[in-house]
């Protein structure tokens, strides 16, 4: 079970997500990102996986983009579906997982946003779901992810991190029962199966500062280097269109893009199915 499969994150999960994006600048944009590209290569359809509770999903549905939604968690499904129909919105969202899913038709448009993708453990299971989604595309769709360059300065200090006691505050916010939380994560990496795994403890605090309630949550996420990604798109059917270092358009030079990066960067991948 992974973190967003419980019910108290995926009912907090917006709360705490707009803590964190106010600190942070490197999701500025991207619901705009998705909608361009939703205008550009949506026509035959868009289907949004590991949709969450909606940001991208419920963003392109009310601007009058034909989109479905599912997620591996059952309980985001459920957050998205109330929101879409607190906002007068008739959509198909259901729980799948992307290494099997299909509605029964077909979409010119794939996105897996933020950082969907990487909550695939395994390179076996990042081939089975790549497979799976191109079967669910239209001849020539577009289908798009994300990767974070691994940072190997950051993997070596994730080396020595016990998760299941090494805590570093991540983010303090109000929960939806109206207490504040801070969240803390201890996060691991191993480099033999390029996996991030840790937890992430959760607690909750009344008026006067004391501590009443805490919840550890499991994390397991994998690193993917570009080289890699390319190997995966060719042996899945797929050709790298373009890929672009954060919401902002700026896109990587194709015949620059194996060699390492400079600093950290967020790569949002253009696969078109061959």
């Amino acid at each position: 079970m992974d973190l967003h499969d419980y019910k108290d994150v995926a009912e907090n999960y917006d709360l705490y997500l707009e803590a964190m994006y106010s600190q942070e600048n490197n999701h500025e944009g991207f619901q705009e990102f998705y909608l361009n590209l939703a205008r550009h290569y949506g026509k035959g359809g868009v289907v949004d996986i590991a949709c969450g509770t909606g940001a991208v999903l419920l963003y392109l549905a009310e601007r009058g983009i034909e989109v479905d939604g599912t997620d591996l968690s059952e309980e985001m499904c459920k957050v998205a579906a109330a929101k879409a129909e607190a906002m007068g919105l008739s959509l198909n969202i259901y729980p799948a997982d992307m290494t099997g899913f299909s509605s029964g038709r077909k979409y010119s448009l794939a996105i897996i946003a933020r950082s969907g993708f990487m909550h695939l453990p395994t390179q076996e299971l990042q081939i089975a779901a790549l497979r799976n989604i191109r079967e669910q595309l239209t001849d020539g769709g577009i289908l798009t992810f994300n990767t974070f360059d691994p940072w190997p300065a950051v993997q070596a200090q994730q080396m020595q991190t016990d998760p299941k006691k090494d805590y570093s505050l991540r983010l303090e916010y109000v929960n939806r029962d109206g207490n504040r939380e801070k969240i803390y994560n201890a996060i691991t990496y191993d480099p033999y199966s390029q996996q991030m795994y840790g937890y992430w403890k959760f607690e909750t605090y009344d008026d006067a500062g004391n501590v009443i309630g805490e919840r550890v949550r499991p994390l397991l996420m994998r690193e993917t280097y570009r080289s890699e990604v390319f190997l995966l798109a060719q042996l899945c059917g797929f050709e790298v269109q373009a890929i672009y270092r954060g919401y902002k358009g700026d896109r990587e030079v194709l015949s620059d893009i194996t060699t390492a990066a400079l600093y950290s960067s967020n790569l949002i991948w253009i696969l078109r199915k061959k």
